[in-house]
């Protein structure tokens, strides 16, 4: 249900580290909750993040929910897609989309989130 190549939040964020390089989401699980999302606010790039501050917001039509940073970074490139087609997090959450890529500070930067496995077990409980 939950790719496994990814590593995830208790707040339902999604990263994907190739090299000194994430890739962050929203889970397929978060997109769901949050219904049809009409817009997205993401961090400009250049943005140095902490891990766990907040660096945007995703409105739906249920409510407004804040992006928080899974790992710590410096944003490389925001999905400038979701400008224009904010409901790619809907259709496609682990594929197009995704939210921003960013430039790793700490070589064991996920080091304190979840696999698939224990995220999914998190759902349950």
């Amino acid at each position: 249900m939950f790719p496994a190549d990814l590593t995830y939040t208790p707040g339902h964020e999604w990263v994907r580290v190739d090299g000194d390089t994430a890739t962050v989401g929203i889970t397929d699980y978060a997109q769901e909750q949050l219904g049809d999302i009409v817009f997205v606010s993401l961090p400009q790039v250049g943005d140095s993040v902490e891990a766990g501050s907040v660096i945007g917001e995703l409105e739906s039509t249920k409510s407004v929910s804040d992006l928080f940073a899974p790992i710590a970074g410096e944003v490389l490139v925001r999905n400038e897609a979701l400008e224009a087609n904010p409901e790619l997090v809907n259709s496609d959450p682990y594929g197009e989309g995704w939210l921003v890529k960013m430039r790793v500070h700490d070589d064991d930067a996920t080091a304190g989130l979840m696999d698939a496995q224990a995220y999914e077990a998190s759902l349950t409980q």
